[in-house]
Parts: C-alpha cells; sequence; structure tokens
C-alpha cells in the first residue's frame, strides 16, 4: 500500500518550506502551522537536519470529512513535510486516498481523489 507521495529538489530548504506555502495558498489551502522539528529538537539539546511539518486546510474538504465520520479528524489537517536528506531537500504528503481505505464507511473516495490531485500538484510546484 503506497502511503506518501516524495519528491526531490535541488532548491535550498527555505525555498521549499516558501514555495510549498505559496503554492497551497494559491490553491485555496490556508497554512495552520508549521512545526519546526529542527527547532524543537534543539531546545532539548539535540542535532537534527531541518524538518518542518507545514499543516493545511481546506474547509470544505475538512467539513466533509468531518460530517462523514468524526474520527477522520485523526488525521487532519493535512500535512506536507519538508526535510534535509543527504544533502537534498526532500518534499512528502500523506496520501489523503488513505481516508478512503481506513475509514470505508466514509464514501470519501472521490473526495480523497480530488484532494490527493491538489495537494501533489502542490508538492510539485514547490519541488
Amino acid at each position: 500500500m503506497e502511503f506518501a507521495y516524495t519528491a526531490t529538489s535541488h532548491k535550498s530548504f527555505d525555498q521549499v518550506e516558501r514555495a510549498v506555502r505559496d503554492a497551497a495558498a494559491a490553491q485555496g489551502l490556508r497554512v495552520l502551522h508549521v512545526h519546526d522539528v529542527q527547532q524543537t529538537f534543539a531546545e532539548k539539546g539535540v542535532a537534527h537536519e531541518p524538518y518542518k511539518i507545514i499543516e493545511i486546510c481546506n474547509v470544505k474538504y475538512a467539513n466533509q470529512a468531518l460530517t462523514a465520520d468524526p474520527l477522520i479528524g485523526l488525521m487532519m489537517p493535512c500535512k506536507i513535510n519538508v526535510f534535509a536528506e543527504h544533502g537534498a531537500t526532500k518534499i512528502a504528503l500523506l496520501l489523503p486516498s488513505l481516508l478512503a481505505e481506513f475509514f470505508p464507511q466514509a464514501k470519501l473516495d472521490g473526495m480523497a481523489r480530488e484532494l490527493e490531485t491538489l495537494l501533489r500538484g502542490i508538492v510539485d510546484a514547490a519541488k
């Protein structure tokens, strides 16, 4: 089972993070929060490569998912991770199609595919 879509960029980490934010906004998604994992680890004395988790949301998709099954909130909001690995900047997305697999009773196949296409486009635009 494929669970993630990952791309590699030759842009700098900061350029990719900004590109993800800009591409999300251009598609009508709101950046709710950015977790700076490297900074959080550093506060505890642990060194780590740059790593940010960008939480994004669109109220139309979120409402549809939560109305179908409140437990889907366990997989929300959508996250796009930007991280450094072996000298390259990586972008990773947890695939929304997992919603349909984990919550088949919610019948969100169409919405999940639509959202997945949108989010893959954000990752591709950012790389």
